[in-house]
């Protein structure tokens, strides 16, 4: 009997019990909680109000904008004079016998060529718009504003047409405005404008092969300066780009990212020995210096971006030292934990040949901690390298402020791609370099 009851399996009703309810929470509790919080957060945020608000049709013209750019043909009918300019600036105007060759330009009338069976024709205070499988749209400027003649059949849905203007845009890349003070076309382009260099540069629309048989030429183009100098000039003082100030604005932001990330290991690896358990016996001075790692990092770094704005005005300096107090509190909370992990055994070797506690600390200690404090001091570079451009943008200076400057208009969204390409690939050469230190640092190779 002894032996059929040990071979009898063991049935344990509440080990079963409790597996039926996990699954069941997990299969059904589980998905319903998650649906109920999503249902929560659709309703506490907003989001159909959001969603009625939303101009997806700006957001197409808003990316089109950062990779192309636009020629505007515009008469302008109080003067009765027509220009063509890039983007409609007055210092990127052509001249009447430079004009791009989709477009004619009789006296102050036009005939534009938009591609595509798109075109307008313009005579006196009379625009005509060609629009394949549409028809043509008539639309005569007066005092009072503007008279529309459409196609038969329904207005579609690119076209606004009201008495004071009509803005007809038919593709992402054409579009056509009337007023009674103008008649305005557009026609967009892949790529940026002028990136190289001015409109009225004598190296606008020069080849790269071009440029360096230039720089290599002794016949200058300017008496003043070299071709070397005169290329490299007219490219950084480049007024629509501003490549000059961009570089300077980037690198006070990596200046800002390294001198409080340096400045916050500096002060971070003395405190963090205050707050280890195994090297401060006084749990007074522990507890004082832990908290004072939670009050750094507790604190945004934006908001210690504010407070010293406020401080000591706008300016690079403002930005480090907020990066510098909030990392001192979450380096110094990291390595502290670091050194309460180390072997002690190490340590008690060092002591034995005599060593003094700083001796102990710099051969026992440092070499033990030192792959976590490079590795952290690195991956912080690289997240304060794009914290730096947020911290910018408040007033601190850099590439942040810059980016904030272009994105005020809707006009200058390539010099916002722009900004940020660069923005990139600083955070790619920063994550590459750091890399390639923490190999020779740590592992040595």
């Amino acid at each position: 009997m002894a032996i059929d009851t040990l071979n009898e399996p063991i049935f344990n009703r509440d080990m079963v019990f409790r597996n039926v309810r996990r699954r069941a929470w997990i299969t059904v509790g589980a998905p319903l909680a998650i649906l109920a919080y999503l249902t929560y957060t659709w309703f506490a945020f907003n989001v159909p109000n959001l969603l009625v608000k939303a101009q997806p049709e700006r957001a197409a013209i808003l990316a089109t904008d950062s990779v192309a750019y636009k020629v505007h043909v515009t008469k302008f009918l109080r003067r009765d004079i027509m220009e063509v300019a890039i983007e409609g600036e007055r210092r990127a105007t052509y001249s009447q016998e430079d004009l791009p060759e989709w477009v004619e330009v009789d006296g102050t009338d036009a005939v534009i060529d938009l591609g595509e069976g798109y075109g307008v024709t313009i005579a006196g205070k009379v625009m005509e718009f060609t629009v394949p499988d549409y028809g043509t749209i008539k639309v005569t400027a007066t005092n009072s504003g503007v008279e529309t003649e459409l196609p038969a059949g329904p207005v579609p849905d690119w076209l606004k047409d009201n008495p004071k203007k009509l803005d007809a845009r038919p593709t992402l890349d054409r579009r056509v405005q009337v007023t009674r003070t103008k008649i305005e076309v557009h026609n967009y382009f892949g790529g940026w404008e002028n990136f190289w260099f001015p409109f009225h540069s004598e190296l606008h629309g020069m080849s790269f092969s071009q440029l360096w048989a230039i720089a290599l030429s002794n016949e200058r183009l300017d008496p003043n300066r070299s071709n070397m100098s005169l290329i490299m000039h007219d490219f950084l003082e480049n007024p629509d780009w501003q490549h000059g100030e961009v570089f300077v604005a980037l690198f006070e932001t990596i200046m800002m990212a390294v001198l409080g990330t340096i400045t916050a290991a500096l002060f971070g690896l003395p405190l963090a020995f205050l707050a280890a358990r195994n090297f401060t016996p006084s749990r007074f001075l522990r507890f004082g210096t832990r908290r004072l790692f939670d009050f750094l990092r507790g604190i945004d770094m934006l908001i210690w971006s504010l407070i010293f704005i406020r401080a000591f005005g706008l300016g690079p300096l403002t930005g480090a030292l907020a990066i510098a107090f909030t990392d001192t509190g979450s380096l110094g909370k990291l390595f502290s934990e670091a050194l309460e992990n180390i072997d002690n055994k190490q340590v008690e070797g060092v002591r034995a040949t005599g060593a003094s506690q700083i001796q102990r600390y710099r051969f026992g200690v440092i070499p033990q901690i030192l792959p976590v404090f490079v590795s952290q001091v690195l991956y912080y570079l690289e997240s304060n390298t794009r914290s730096a451009t947020v911290i910018g943008a408040l007033g601190a200076g850099g590439i942040g402020l810059m980016l904030v400057e272009t994105m005020k208009t809707s006009r200058d969204w390539e010099n916002t791609s722009y900004i940020i390409i660069l923005t990139i690939v600083v955070v790619i050469v920063m994550d590459q370099t750091s890399s390639w230190l923490r190999r020779k640092l740590i592992e040595g190779r």
